[in-house]
């Protein structure tokens, strides 16, 4: 047996959790009602190998269908009902905004389109995720008396509120950097609910947590990111990735920024730029720097970099022959970080260094 192979085996056989992590978590959370916000990623899924290790079992697990998630987060929230019931722990509660028939829209992508904008955090703001992924999970809990939405209090709101024991959120922070500048400045409570960060109790950051969904789960339930297949935090190997795997939800995007930014609301100035929206986009000098925001990157538009690197063709269509597929995933391949998801997933063209296929736009 190699050295490499005799580590590995020797990490198999270590436990998730440490005995003080596993103190840690259990002095946090043991006897609370608990409630689990399970975003169908990385972070929620350790969270719950974390709650296992620590045999904590929780009340309520929820997950908000905003109808914008890729296919494979909803493949793996079945994937992990089967787990669960495995361990004899309740089933995810999938729950999802119920809009007004007139409306004329029943999801974010609907909002978006029909409103002619952005979604929020293209601005800097969280109101697409208040209003489409948390009041949705409140609601599954407090119940709502009336609208589209209305429906009982669950069970464990009533228990709660009968006891005087209050509810305990747990949310999927790690400890990497972005989790824990997002988390700093968070409450321990408000009005209704207590919140945990159970990821930043046991000390993982995201290397971690894949590794401890891989040891106890396997690699095949390691889940890629969870999130809208038109976020604006996607990075450019997210982009490459969507492209290649799923160029039809790559097209919605596009078209979702392009009526965005040309628009009744769009904050897109011809006058400051110089130039229509449309003309730079197909520029390769892009556009300016400004504090406005140009398209679904923020700082620069998905339409324009899916131009200036070949993903789509001159009516921006993106390509699907076998061959620029290869590209896409190729350059995902050589762009992402170490520790991310589909790192430690097999069926996938291997990475390689491309020198000849350097991005045009220096974002």
């Amino acid at each position: 047996m190699t050295s490499l192979a005799f580590a590995a085996r020797a990490a198999q056989s270590l436990p998730i959790l440490t005995p003080e992590q596993a103190d840690a978590l259990r002095g946090a959370l043991l006897g609370r009602p608990i409630s689990v916000c399970f975003g169908a990623g990385v972070d929620s899924t350790a969270m719950l190998v974390a709650l296992r290790a620590a045999d904590i079992r929780p009340d309520v697990i929820s997950f908000a269908d905003t109808g914008a998630e890729k296919p494979e987060t909803h493949a793996h929230v079945a994937a992990m009902n089967k787990v669960l019931e495995g361990w004899g722990w309740p089933a995810v509660d999938v729950c999802k905004k119920t809009t007004l028939q007139s409306t004329g829209y029943s999801d974010l992508y609907g909002n978006c389109i029909s409103n002619e904008t952005l979604p929020s955090l293209a601005f800097g703001m969280k109101s697409c995720s208040i209003k489409w992924k948390q009041d949705p999970q409140d609601k599954l809990l407090k119940g709502a008396k009336s609208g589209p939405d209305k429906r009982p209090p669950h069970p464990l709101w009533l228990a709660s509120k009968a006891s005087g024991q209050r509810i305990v959120k747990l949310i999927g922070y790690d400890c990497g950097k972005a989790d824990l500048r997002r988390s700093k400045n968070l409450k321990d409570t408000d009005g209704e609910f207590d919140f945990c960060y159970p990821l930043q109790v046991v000390g993982w950051a995201r290397r971690e947590c894949v590794q401890a969904i891989t040891r106890m789960l396997g690699a095949d339930l390691v889940p890629i990111k969870s999130a809208c297949f038109f976020c604006p935090a996607s990075k450019h190997w997210e982009l490459y990735w969507l492209a290649a795997y799923h160029p039809d939800l790559m097209e919605r995007a596009l078209l979702l920024e392009r009526n965005a930014l040309t628009g009744k609301h769009s904050r897109f100035d011809a006058v400051e730029f110089g130039a229509s929206w449309e003309e730079l986009v197909r520029s390769p000098g892009g556009f300016p720097n400004t504090k406005t925001s140009v398209g679904l990157g923020r700082g620069f538009a998905w339409n324009q970099w899916a131009f200036a690197n070949r993903v789509v063709d001159e009516s921006f269509r993106v390509f699907r022959d076998a061959a620029s597929k290869r590209r896409f995933v190729q350059a995902s391949e050589a762009m992402r970080g170490s520790d991310n998801a589909l790192d430690v997933r097999s069926n996938r063209i291997p990475a390689k260094t491309i020198e000849a296929e350097q991005l045009k736009l220096a974002f």
